[in-house]
């Protein structure tokens, strides 16, 4: 039998086996798929009235609470490929080196919990997690693993020009953001990237992951969805940004912040037996604070 392809290591090389996986890795976009792209995100970035505009602007933190409210820990899935793609989660480090980590917009723990069941049982490592919504703190608090001895989650707006979290600044190895910005109002994206960098040690990196510009769900939305250019409200009232590589470089650079990673994921996922393709585009990225600023 052959071997299956670790995550992010299938590649297609001929068209014809297109439907043969679920899924294949780096897909490149020839001119005409990309042009096409663009006419639809001209076509549906007309905007809402002004009374649904302004509700849909503003009052995050209730659209994430009536949504953790109806889908609880069930919608989102933990994140076990946060290992492949971000290692250092996992490295081993000396027992006497506790290693401090800050999953910013935690939902109910899908990081979280993923990186303590991971860990060794006598690993020095602390968690933190924060998210908007009180009802999905309260929901990782409720969690068989969810221990203060080992993660402290709390609530808090991370898109806030300043914050107040418990935690010390220059004491965090990693940060963690996980689709969070793109949630986040553009104008508050420079600030909250500012603020959270500076809880970083030297040498500690933000570890990012968040929907590249035309990625299927862009192109999904119908018009009347777009709040500001390719930032759009869901079904729900939760928003959605698409980056680009060279605004999350800008946002990360201007905190003071060296790059490690920036990387454009573009995968083509297929439904086999509808034979349907579809395009997803991800922007991945590892920043570090240096050693002196």
């Amino acid at each position: 039998m052959d071997k299956r392809p670790q995550f992010g290591e299938r590649f297609l090389t001929d068209d014809s086996e297109v439907f043969k996986h679920n899924a294949w890795d780096q897909v490149d976009w020839d001119e005409e798929q990309e042009e096409a792209a663009k006419s639809i995100v001209a076509k549906n970035s007309g905007c809402p009235p002004e009374n649904v505009y302004q509700d849909l602007f503003h009052n995050s933190a209730e659209k994430w609470d009536k949504f953790y409210n109806i889908h609880t820990n069930k919608f989102f899935k933990d994140r076990h490929w946060l290992f492949t793609e971000f290692p250092e989660l996992k490295e081993n480090r000396s027992p006497e080196d506790q290693v401090k980590i800050f999953e910013v917009g935690c939902g109910v723990g899908n990081t979280i919990f993923p990186i303590l069941e991971h860990s060794d049982e006598d690993a020095n490592i602390y968690l933190y997690g924060c998210d908007f919504s009180e009802t999905a703190i309260e929901i990782v608090r409720s969690h068989k693993l969810y221990s203060e001895d080992k993660c402290h989650a709390f609530v808090c707006d991370i898109s806030q020009e300043e914050i107040d979290i418990p935690i010390s600044e220059g004491t965090l190895d990693m940060i963690t953001m996980i689709f969070v910005l793109s949630a986040l109002n553009p104008e508050s994206m420079a600030h909250c990237i500012k603020n959270l960098s500076k809880y970083l040690k030297p040498g500690g990196y933000i570890l990012f992951r968040d929907y590249g510009r035309y990625d299927l769900a862009q192109l999904r939305f119908k018009n009347g969805r777009c709040l500001a250019d390719n930032f759009y409200a869901r079904g729900d009232g939760t928003k959605v940004y698409f980056f680009t590589q060279e605004e999350m470089d800008k946002l990360f650079t201007d905190a003071g912040l060296v790059k490690v990673q920036n990387t454009v994921d573009k995968r083509l996922q297929v439904n086999r037996a509808r034979q349907l393709k579809m395009y997803r585009v991800w922007i991945q990225c590892k920043y570090m604070k240096p050693q002196s600023i």
